[in-house]
């Protein structure tokens, strides 16, 4: 006897993945893009690498977000690893607060990067790079980057998202 109930996707299905997918853990970064289309940030823990020749990653993006098109206009954009102390800055972009986009630009944290990309500047890393390749999938985008600009600090502790709730990680101290 085979199980067919799980051949079309139901809503309660989209809810048990939504559910599972709360329990995968996941490093918060702010994307950052500026350019011709805008500039504009977006908190997003659907990142990972691809390959390291060249260094490429990937960033899953909601094609209904009204930044897109900003985006995938402006073809360069920052992954900035965020450290533990940034999560309201995290919750900044990702629209939890009343702050603008020009407001949070303002803050005392960004420098400029290629192609006047925001840099976060304590950022536990920033990968700059371009957009090679726009993949739709469902009702997302997946932009593949290939860095051409990476930073990396050696301090500092991250910042995760677990349980629809960000949390602190702390950094493991070096062996005297």
């Amino acid at each position: 006897m085979s199980d067919t109930s799980s051949t079309l996707p139901t809503h309660d299905t989209r809810k048990d993945f939504r559910q599972a997918m709360a329990h995968l853990s996941a490093a918060v970064n702010v994307i950052t893009t500026a350019g011709p289309f805008g500039r504009c940030g977006i908190t997003a823990s659907a990142v990972c690498s691809v390959t390291d020749a060249p260094p490429t990653l990937l960033i899953c993006l909601n094609r209904s977000s009204a930044m897109h098109a900003t985006f995938a206009g402006n073809g360069r954009v920052c992954v900035n690893v965020l450290p533990g102390e940034h999560e309201l800055l995290a919750k900044h972009f990702a629209g939890l607060t009343q702050l603008s986009m020009d407001a949070r630009f303002n803050l005392p944290f960004w420098d400029e990067g290629e192609h006047g990309v925001p840099v976060l500047r304590d950022a536990l890393a920033s990968l700059q790079g371009e957009i090679v390749e726009l993949k739709d999938v469902g009702s997302h985008s997946v932009m593949f980057v290939k860095a051409t600009h990476i930073r990396v600090r050696s301090d500092g502790d991250g910042l995760v998202y677990f349980d629809r709730n960000f949390h602190r990680l702390t950094r493991p101290c070096a062996a005297a």
